[in-house]
């Protein structure tokens, strides 16, 4: 009995063993199939729904180029930043973790929240851009799930409000909105490229894996402008629009040989660094949008036009009695009555009577023509974003008195630039050449538009303006021969002309003998008992010009310098 039921439990016991060995085989047989099944037949799915969840392909920032000043000195730069942006998906799923965020000083709880949760269906959105790395920081190091961060640029502007007017500026997109930004947009920006990098669970960047295509930066851009004379320039008419409550200003400076725009600049200014409050009346660069009507800074061109045809030479004298003169209905004035005058001394006393004589005896076309040749009522070269074309009426018939206003500066408009760029063709010896704000390799050729015996007369009768019987004699530059004009004009206002409201004029040249700078000032509605070009605009000139010409190291022409003194009479056309 005993030896029949030992000889039933082995079979049992062995039929156990057959079936763990079974099952174990079994089990393992289907681990190599799963294996097989993982890493052969759906390893390229598998590895792509990998890579789709840790891999990712970002945005690779392009450098935006350089603006420099013509000695290399940066106008413009870009600057590293950090956006912070966030996936609100991902953030839903793990709100528990926003808490994170209560009173962080750059993303508040509050403000995420709300933002994720009004953009819920989206990927992207930003929470911030144009970070400082130590901000962004304060944020990501509190391990928020759903939010991430991308390294962008941010423009910075070295010289701030100097360059304001010429450099301008960005938006947030680092896009140029104004000034050369726009401009030479197509130069500066750079083209973006992609990387491809790795991103753990809470979304941060771990490995930069690849650059699947590189970012191409910018191209820098030289311009001609001098920062030096920029930040003389601007601080003399700073002070100038001060001094004489004025509205605004401007003051341009030339080289009268290459078109060179060396300094250009404006009141009221901004800080592009910091557009907080920015009054976009101060945007404007009105050097080149302002029209105003040049009044007597225009007498010395009606000279010019008198003396290329041969009516008059310097010492031809003509009658300025009794001090006016009756064209139509209009009675023409000077300061007082100067009686029979050389035509030198028209422009030493700015004369009304004696340019509208001149103008009255040619041509009824033959001013507003022989104007044009100097780019009056155009555009100039240096093709600037807003820039004025001014205006020059181009009539079939001209009236005696529309004639008469024209030789003395009324009835036509220009911008700073542009009466700027017609004073370096007197001082250039005749030859007009292109207006640049880019620095220039060599002189251009330019066209001759006035002769250059007519050029040299007329710096030498400009002079006189400048001397102690001028207008002008606040424009001096000790150790320099000057030659200028002032101007005084009633602003337009709606229905005619304001009879308080003024804008003062010098435009001149310097050194005489061989003119190589050339500057206007422009002082825009001046709310002192003083509004004459000769003293609100003469004396900022005299220190713009005065520290251009040692900047610049242009030897002294004159080097006894000069006396001071007061004007002998004060410029009302």
């Amino acid at each position: 009995m005993k030896r029949q039921a030992r000889k039933t439990r082995q079979p049992n016991h062995q039929m156990r063993w057959r079936f763990v060995l079974g099952f174990w085989l079994v089990c393992a047989c289907v681990l190599v199939v799963r294996a097989v099944d993982l890493q052969v037949i759906q390893h390229d799915f598998l590895a792509h729904q990998g890579d789709i969840r840790n891999l990712r392909v970002e945005p690779l920032a392009a450098h935006r180029g350089v603006i420099r000043d013509r000695d290399g000195r940066p106008l413009a730069v870009s600057t590293p930043v950090v956006t912070l942006w966030a996936n609100p998906r991902e953030a839903l799923e793990n709100q528990e973790q926003w808490a994170r965020l209560a009173g962080n000083p750059v993303i508040s709880q509050q403000d995420f929240a709300s933002k994720v949760r009004r953009h819920e269906s989206r990927e992207f959105i930003y929470l911030g851009r144009g970070l400082a790395p130590e901000a962004a920081k304060a944020v990501l190091d509190l391990n928020v799930p759903g939010i991430h961060s991308l390294t962008e640029y941010r423009r910075y502007y070295p010289a701030g409000e100097v360059t304001s007017h010429v450099v301008g500026f960005t938006n947030i997109d680092d896009q140029g909105q104004e000034g050369v930004e726009l401009d030479m947009e197509s130069h500066l920006s750079g083209k973006s490229g992609r990387k491809k990098v790795v991103r753990d669970l809470l979304g941060r960047v771990i490995q930069d894996i690849e650059v699947l295509e590189p970012a191409e930066p910018g191209e820098d851009v030289t311009l001609s402008i001098d920062l030096r004379l920029q930040y003389l320039a601007y601080r003399e008419l700073l002070g100038a629009v001060q001094q004489f409550k004025a509205k605004g200003g401007s003051a341009v400076v030339l080289d009268v040989r290459t078109g060179e725009v060396l300094a250009m600049v404006n009141q009221p200014a901004y800080n592009p660094n910091n557009r907080g409050n920015l009054d976009t009346g101060a945007l404007r660069n009105r050097a080149v949008t302002d029209l105003f009507e040049p009044g007597s800074t225009m007498k010395p061109f009606t000279v010019a036009a008198a003396m290329e045809m041969g009516m008059v030479t310097p010492s031809t004298t003509i009658n300025t009695h009794p001090g006016t003169l009756r064209v139509g209905s209009k009675t023409i004035r000077d300061h007082r009555d100067y009686g029979v005058i050389d035509i030198t001394t028209v422009l030493t006393k700015s004369s009304n009577v004696g340019t509208s004589k001149l103008a009255l005896a040619m041509e009824p076309l033959a001013l507003p023509n022989y104007l044009e040749r100097f780019g009056f009522g155009q555009a100039t070269a240096i093709d600037f974003p807003g820039e004025s074309n001014g205006m020059l009426p181009l009539r079939s018939h001209w009236r005696e008195v529309e004639r008469a206003a024209l030789s003395y500066g009324y009835g036509l408009s220009v911008s700073a630039v542009q009466l700027a760029q017609a004073y370096a063709v007197i001082a250039n010896d005749g030859v007009k050449v292109p207006l640049t704000l880019k620095k220039v390799a060599s002189q251009p050729a330019g066209e001759q538009v006035l002769g250059k015996p007519v050029a040299r007369q007329l710096v030498q009768m400009l002079e006189t303006v400048v001397s102690q019987v001028g207008t002008a004699s606040r424009a001096q530059v000790p150790g320099y021969q000057v030659a200028g004009k002032t101007g005084t004009v009633h602003k337009v206002v709606s229905g005619g002309y304001a009879d308080d409201s003024y804008i003062g004029l010098f435009a001149g040249l310097a050194p005489a003998t061989d003119p190589r700078i050339v500057t206007v000032v422009v002082i825009d509605d001046p709310r002192s008992d003083a509004y004459y070009g000769g003293l609100v605009a003469a004396p900022a000139f005299s220190r713009i010009m005065g520290g251009v010409l040692r900047t610049l190291h242009v030897p002294p022409d004159r080097p006894e310098g000069l006396l001071a003194g007061s004007p002998d009479t004060e410029d009302r056309s």
